[in-house]
């Protein structure tokens, strides 16, 4: 952009690229910054002069009064709008258009051959260097990608508790991701209830985010139908229920993806980025992965606690009965009473049955012991 306007003298110079579906171009770039539009100001192909640039692959120099032309498309919040004079020139890399560079000027300018000429060499030389630098982004995330997989899998195997195998995941996915916020909700499926589980984000706002029902808000929906659900903007979708905390964290765009077990529901796990992002197919397909790793790690690492759990029911069982057994010889009383003892000092103590059924072993054996030491 410098370049660009210090050979003709211009006042301000936009970059327009065009996004992964290649059907829209969107602001990238301003010489004169404008923060909050790059990125949200978008053309169709054909839409505009900067469109029909795109479109057709010609330049288009226009000397005056550019407003007036019947491909102008005004955007009012852009105030190169009421600029005069206005040169497009396409992107290009292996003669393909990737992008528009667009030279305006405030007062009227006629574009003399050798700057229409210099500055389609410089499309050329532009679009080159903007594709290499994308493919070379595109490997570098590729290859975070494989390797956030692979410790994904490492996690999921390490033998660890669910809450730090949840935290360890919405960490890497987020890292991953570029996502602002990452979470994991999982489904209580007797309320039918999603409720956060896990989340890289600080925010306690966010952290206290009320539960969903199933169907409830995009990450509901997602969970319900089963499928990954995209939103460009959660503060402007209608079926999004918290937009007023999403502005308030600076929350944009949302991928929500379910995470099932043979079609059985876990949970979701869902990426928020900061601006307008539309998801590729590849990171839809990345995130399924996660997901899917997330939803087999989850059910394994439940059904272990319920195992340990039903080992630790079992031992305590056998301490109980072990306990009655000793109350009734010694005292000479009935099952049910010695129960009933043993319960009542639970609750006296506020200690747990297998805490008062190892005192009654621990006493028991220490009387056995004293009374075969006596003569």
């Amino acid at each position: 952009m410098d370049i660009a306007v210090e050979v003709t003298k211009g006042d301000s110079c936009l970059i327009y690229l065009l996004n992964s579906h290649r059907d829209e171009l969107v602001l990238r770039a301003s010489k004169n910054p404008h923060p909050k539009l790059i990125g949200r100001i978008r053309l169709s192909l054909g839409e505009g002069i900067t469109g029909w640039v795109a479109q057709q692959g010609r330049a288009v120099a226009i000397a005056s009064n550019a407003s007036d032309d019947p491909r102008f498309k005004f955007f009012h919040n852009l105030p190169e709008d009421r600029h005069q004079a206005f040169l497009s020139v396409p992107l290009m890399a292996k003669r393909e258009v990737i992008g528009v560079i667009n030279v305006q000027h405030k007062h009227p300018h006629r574009y003399r051959a050798h700057e229409v000429a210099l500055m389609t060499t410089m499309g050329r030389q532009v679009g080159g260097a903007i594709e290499t630098a994308r493919l070379h982004a595109e490997i570098t995330k590729k290859a975070r990608q494989v390797e956030t997989l692979s410790q994904v899998s490492a996690t999921i195997t390490s033998g660890r508790l669910l809450e730090e195998i949840l935290h360890l995941l919405v960490t890497m996915t987020a890292e991953m991701m570029g996502s602002t916020i990452c979470s994991i909700m999982l489904l209580d499926p007797e309320r039918e209830e999603l409720r956060i589980a896990a989340t890289q984000s600080l925010s306690e706002s966010y952290r206290r985010k009320p539960n969903l029902k199933v169907g409830q808000s995009i990450s509901g929906q997602a969970l319900k139908e089963r499928r990954p659900i995209a939103v460009l903007d959660v503060t402007k979708d209608p079926g999004y229920m918290y937009p007023d905390l999403a502005r308030k964290e600076g929350l944009c765009s949302l991928l929500s993806v379910p995470m099932l077990v043979k079609d059985k529901p876990i949970g979701v796990i869902n990426s928020y980025t900061s601006n307008e992002h539309l998801f590729s197919a590849e990171e839809i397909k990345v995130l399924q992965a996660v997901a899917s790793q997330a939803a087999i790690a989850i059910e394994n690492t439940t059904l272990m606690e319920k195992s340990f759990e039903m080992q630790e029911a079992l031992e305590v069982r056998k301490l109980v009965e072990r306990a009655k057994g000793l109350l009734m010889r010694s005292k000479q009383i009935s099952e049910e009473e010695a129960f009933r003892i043993m319960q009542r000092q639970s609750m006296d103590t506020r200690r747990s049955m297998r805490e008062i059924a190892e005192a009654i072993l621990l006493a028991g054996e220490l009387e056995k012991r004293l009374s075969g030491k006596e003569p």
